[in-house]
Formats: structure tokens, sequence, C-alpha cells
């Protein structure tokens, strides 16, 4: 265990009325938070607990049927639990904005409108107006001791509700648009809710940010990104909790996942060494039900953890590759959430193809120094790079070039702020993805990591299409011009998801696969990364582990209706470690 770090506590730790847990998905934020509310509820301190996460499966973490408004939980006296939907949310503002144009304005319009309004911004900026409610209402804080929150708003999202533009009518009648939030009209009377609601997040004797994370790269640099972007706003009651972390090693890949973890926590990202910071052990079980809940900051019995025997008689990458091979794929792609290995996969098919004599190129938005040594030597590979951060600089510089041609500085600040979103950050690497997608003209395209299937409606659509290319040269690129319908003709191309075998990754890959469904995109293969159930180990706490992944690969073979392929966990998930798995 690193010792650097103090295990989380409640006996030492003071808490503030108000608690926001926020990290990337499948870190812990929800387990934490159940953990926190149970355990302070179980010390006699009436506690309501909210969820805004489109995933959340609180529902099950209680076994109790939960709504909006709040359900006292059997057996913990002084728990409410609130699980709040903000896709329903997302879809009551989406229609609020849009009736009053139906049927005054053409079809078209109407589907970029929906399209606009469709996006993961907006479903954010629903859930914050919902739990608005919760942290502004006098007598929900008088009411309760604690009042918990597993998800909390972006920066991002909470600078762009203060901009003065975001509730003019700038949105609806500029013809440069907004790329990821869309229109706010809607939200226009609540402006004073949200004014009140970023007050309170900032009020240090009111409210902590607990950001939470995994002993891993990518989770660590999504957890300092938020905890700066929340800085900025005055948000800086802040503590960090690192979720999963190994005790003891007792077999070999017991040993390379805690060497690992010591590495990363030793190179933590620099934002994040001011923060306090606190781990939570890696447990044996999933956290459903209330004895779980209570162990969970506590206690783990793994010792009774018999080791199974490996899963057998999955599909070998070399099935995936083959099936590629043989329908003669043009452009493939490795999709899913940061962190899940896209670009070892990527790498993976790459390798097998150019063994089969395909001739091919491989882009990724890892450095490509991280790739040659990878290739070197191997024949029919080329291999380049989008970077990312400088494509974003160059589409941020044109758009706002434009915009000062015409607009006053309210409006160039509504549009600055609207170029920080997800959203935009696709767009900007859309032009360099489409130059090195036509290359499939004249060899296979292998790229890992693609714009999502909203982003790609976004910028199909008629409206919106027109005003992104306004806002950067006036043209059309051939390139462009031809990627979508290449990207739909599953003759041609092949998405491979990757996720890995815990909850928040499947589910959030399950809404990848449903934005592509609705671009018109196919996916056929499936990539369950980093699994202990394929993994030899002894290890009691790993064995268990390896069970409970066991419902989430189900998962996947049922939806991807057995075009899965299940990779072990890794002492090194990257490409570096490519030859372990490749056969």
């Amino acid at each position: 265990m690193n010792t650097r770090f103090e295990s989380f506590d409640l006996n030492k730790i003071n808490l503030t009325q108000y608690l926001f847990f926020t990290g990337k998905g499948g870190v812990g934020k929800t387990s934490a938070a159940c953990a926190v509310a149970v355990n302070m509820a179980d010390r006699g301190k009436k506690v309501l607990l909210i969820s805004t996460d489109p995933a959340s499966n609180l529902q099950d973490v209680f076994d109790t049927e939960l709504n909006g408004k709040g359900v006292q939980i059997e057996g913990v006296p002084g728990l409410e639990v609130a699980n709040l939907d903000p896709e329903d949310a997302a879809r009551e503002y989406r229609e609020s904005v849009i009736a009053p144009y139906r049927g005054k304005l053409p079809d078209s319009v109407i589907n970029n409108m929906e399209e606009q309004l469709s996006g993961s911004c907006t479903i954010e900026i629903a859930a914050f107006d919902q739990f608005s409610h919760f942290i502004t209402d006098n007598t929900t804080e008088k009411e309760f001791d604690y009042i918990i929150f597993d998800t909390a708003p972006t920066g991002h999202t909470l600078r762009m509700l203060q901009l003065p533009s975001a509730w003019s009518n700038f949105i609806a009648e500029s013809t440069h648009g907004a790329s990821c939030l869309g229109q706010l009209a809607g939200l226009q009377d609540k402006k004073d809710m949200y004014k009140n609601a970023v007050i309170n997040l900032s009020d240090k004797a009111k409210t902590t940010l607990i950001l939470v994370s995994r002993p891993e790269e990518t989770p660590l640099l999504e957890a300092e990104r938020s905890s700066r972007e929340l800085s900025d706003l005055g948000i800086n009651n802040q503590l960090l909790i690192i979720n999963g972390v190994m005790g003891e090693a007792s077999d070999d890949l017991s040993q390379k996942i805690l060497s690992k973890q010591q590495q990363t926590l030793d190179n933590m990202p620099p934002g994040l060494r001011g923060i306090k910071t606190y781990t939570i052990p890696l447990r044996s079980y999933n956290v459903l039900g209330l004895d779980k809940i209570r162990a969970f900051l506590n206690s783990d019995d793994c010792i009774s953890a018999d080791a199974e025997s490996k899963l057998t008689n999955l599909h070998p990458i070399n099935d995936l590759v083959d099936d590629i091979y043989a329908a003669a794929k043009k452009v493939i792609f490795t999709m899913g959430k940061g962190g899940v290995g896209k670009t070892s996969v990527a790498a993976t098919v790459a390798l097998a193809l150019a063994k089969k004599g395909v001739r091919l190129h491989l882009t990724s938005t890892d450095p490509a120094d991280h790739l040659s040594y990878v290739f070197a030597g191997a024949e029919n590979i080329t291999v380049s790079h989008i970077d990312e951060k400088q494509e974003l600089r160059d589409y941020q510089n044109e758009v706002l070039a434009k915009a000062r041609e015409t607009m006053s500085e309210d409006d160039v600040a509504y549009i600055e702020e609207d170029l920080r979103s997800p959203c935009t950050q696709e767009i900007a690497v859309f032009r360099a993805f489409a130059e090195i997608v036509d290359k499939a003209e004249n060899e296979v395209v292998i790229i890992d990591t693609a714009p999502t299937g909203h982003t790609l409606l976004l910028l199909d659509s008629t409206l919106s299409y027109h005003r992104e290319v306004q806002r950067t040269k006036g043209e059309t690129p051939i390139s462009v011009q031809r990627l979508l319908p290449r990207l739909r003709d599953e003759k041609q191309t092949e998405v491979v998801i990757v996720t890995l075998p815990e909850a928040t990754p499947v589910f959030e890959a399950m809404r990848l696969r449903e934005d592509l469904s609705r671009a018109g995109i196919n996916n056929k293969w499936w990539v369950v990364n980093q699994s202990l159930s394929v993994a030899d180990t002894s290890n009691p706490m790993l064995a268990a582990r390896a069970r409970a992944e066991r419902v989430w690969i189900k998962k996947v073979q049922q939806i991807s209706g057995d075009n899965f392929v299940v990779i072990p966990w890794l002492q090194d998930p990257s490409i570096r470690s490519i030859g372990n798995f490749k056969d």
C-alpha cells in the first residue's frame, strides 16, 4: 500500500453540508458517495443522496425502486435517495425549446435543432437544472445535515451558464451557432437560481468537491483537468480520493498491478499534488446492497474467494482480424472512452493485418514516437499522429478571428467558451481526421479515435454543417464530402468498440453504440480489455474481482451477438505490450 496518502476515514475528515463527487466514468464515484451517505446516516445524521448520472445504478446498489423526489432507504433511518434522470430532463428541455417552431420552420431546420440539443453537454445542462433546485432550496438545506451528489457539473458547463450571451438572443439568431450546448433560451427564467447554485458551490464553508480517481494515468489526468477548471471558478475546497489501490501482492499478476499503481502514484499529475489525497483499497466485491456499502470504506473479506478457472471458448483476437480481412474493410476505428485501450487494440489489429500482406496506415492521438518502435521493421505499415491540442488551437484561432469581425465582446466571450466544449475538440480534429480517412482510397486506414455519432450528425445536418464550414475556411474539402458516406458504408468501414469488464464502461459503450446507430454507422465487433477473467492469478482479491467481471462480459456477449474478444490484464496495457496478446 502506498503510505504517502491517508486512508479515507470519515472519523478524521470534517465534511461540509454539500458534497459533490466527480471523476471519470467507472472510477467509483457512486460507490464512494453511497458509502459516505450510509455511514453518516448510521451516525444519526439526516442525509439526502442525489444522482444525476445517466448511467446511474443507484437502484441496484440499494435494491430499491427510486424516483426523482427522494425515497427513504429501508434499514438506514435518516437516509433518502433521489435518482434524477437527466436524459428525461434533457428530452423535456429539448421539446420546450423546439415546440414553438414545429410547423413554422422546415423539417430540416427542426432536425438540426434536435441534433444540436442531443449531445452530452445538453444532458449535463439538464442535470444541472435538476440539482440546482436541491443546492438552492432553503427547505432542503434546513431538513438535511448532508446533501450528497454523486455527479458534479464540469467547469465548462458552469462557465457557460454564467456568460451574459448565454441568456441573450445571440444563440437563436447568430449565423455562427453553438457547436455543443445549443440554445439555452428555454432556461432564461432560471438564471438567478443557477447564479445562486454557483455561489453555494464556491462557498468553502458549505461545499466540498471530492475528485475521485483510480491509480491510473487517464483518470488522474481527468481529475487534474476538473480540479483546474473548477478552481478557475473559485471552487477551491477540493479533496482527492484514489479508489482501488492494491494492498498486498501474492502472485506475479498482483505484483505487476501493484508495481504499476505505485509507479503511477509516484508520478501524480502536478495539478493534483497540492490537494489533500486519500485512498480506498481495492475491494473484491461489487458494491451492491447495504452490507457492501457499509463495508466499502472499512473492510474486505476475500480470503475465502477461491481462484476460478479462466474463461474459455472465447474468440481470440485473430477471429476479429480474420473477419475484417475477409470483408476487405478499408477504414477501421477503435472507439471507446479514454483509458480503455483503444490505441493498443488498434496497433494489434494493424500488426496482424500487415502480417497478412495488407498495406495500411495507422493514425493515433497518442504521440507517434510512442508507436514507432512497435512497428520498427514491420512491413506494409505507415504511422501518423493527430495532435489534438494543436488542431484545437488552430480551430479556435480561426473561429475567433472570424467572430471578431462582426460580433460584440459578450458574444465573442460566448463563442470562446463554446470552443472549450468536448464537441468542439471533436470538430477541431475533424479536418485532419477526414484527410486521413481519405487515404483509404489507396490503403487500409486504422484510427484509434473518431467523432462520436452525435458530432457526425451535427456536422451532417445541413444548417449546422454550413455554419461549421463558415466558421473555418468557408469551403468544403473533398475529403469531408466523402467522409460520412464512407463511414456509413459497412462494406468499407468497421467500428470496433473497446470497453472494460465493469458496469460504467459497459453502459458508456452502449450509449456510444446508440449514437453510432443514430448516425447510420454499423458496429459489429467489441473488445473487452484488461480482464482478470482470462488472466492467470491465484491472488484471492483478483480471483474475486474476476468473478465480478463475468456479468459484464456476458452483457457484452449479448449486445455484440457473440462478436467480442476478451483481452487479459497486462502489466502495461499500452502498445508496449502488444506482443503479449497479438496471438
